[in-house]
């Protein structure tokens, strides 16, 4: 996943919980915004590396983001070859 897409998809959960799909706990804080939108955007992902240690207000941990990100592309090139296996069988 391009930093790109993982951004519009940050802005589509954004969109969710600004809306009340996520309860009004995830509009508690932006730090609060923040976990539930990274959950929206791969729960698993979340759960590996935030999971133990959820983020904390005004706390900003540059590793973890990019351990996040790197997950997140790891999910995606799995996927993609999941489908490429499951079109040539």
């Amino acid at each position: 996943m391009q930093d790109k897409e993982l951004g519009e998809r940050k802005v589509r959960c954004y969109q969710d919980i600004d809306n009340g799909l996520w309860g009004n706990s995830c509009k508690a804080s932006p730090t609060e915004k923040e976990n539930c939108a990274l959950i929206c955007v791969s729960p698993t992902c979340y759960d590996s590396v935030y999971g133990s240690d959820p983020l904390e207000e005004g706390e900003v941990d540059l590793r973890r983001g990019r351990e996040f990100k790197a997950c997140i592309r790891g999910q995606m090139q799995g996927d993609r070859l999941a489908r490429a296996k499951s079109i040539a069988f």
